[in-house]
């Protein structure tokens, strides 16, 4: 049985609390990712092991359960965050697989995914930047800002 939700539909009530709901927008595909990521790092959480509470913040983040409101304008740090963590949280689902920026474009930009691909790329872009991802092109590491056609992510070695 699903949880109750509120009437604008953006939390859903249990036990008698608010929590902000999942962006309803969010492909079923991809939103199955992030849960499994999700459950994944929960169960991290009770091993201890060290990174865990971030892995659940990012997949709590890319759901739209943190962070910039999903039902708000989709822009801003708040929203490159959100990004980021999609990124991440994808990355780390995935292991020895890559993700495209479209699958992080759907992931966090619903119906209008297309017009946030250059905001995907640039947050894409500061991750490699940091290690946390390799940006790929036909098997080949490469810098996203140099790149022209499509590219692959995958987790780096600081993530």
């Amino acid at each position: 049985m699903d949880p109750h939700r509120t009437d604008d539909g953006h939390h859903v009530i249990i036990d008698g609390r608010r929590w902000r709901a999942t962006d309803p927008a969010i492909p079923e595909s991809f939103r199955q990712e992030l849960v499994e990521e999700l459950m994944s790092a929960r169960r991290a959480v009770k091993t201890g092991e060290s990174d865990a509470r971030r892995r659940v913040h990012d997949a709590k983040t890319a759901l739209g359960e943190r962070g910039a409101p999903w039902w708000d304008e989709r822009s801003g740090a708040d929203f490159d965050e959100r990004i980021a963590a999609a990124v991440r949280a994808l990355v780390r689902k995935r292991q020895g697989s890559s993700i495209c920026p479209s699958d992080v474009a759907r992931t966090v930009g619903a119906h209008s995914w297309r017009s946030i691909m250059d905001d995907v790329r640039r947050v894409t872009a500061r991750l490699a930047d940091e290690g946390q991802v390799i940006v790929t092109q036909k098997g080949e590491p490469v810098r996203i800002a140099d790149a022209r056609g499509p590219v692959r992510i995958v987790r780096g070695p600081d993530l």
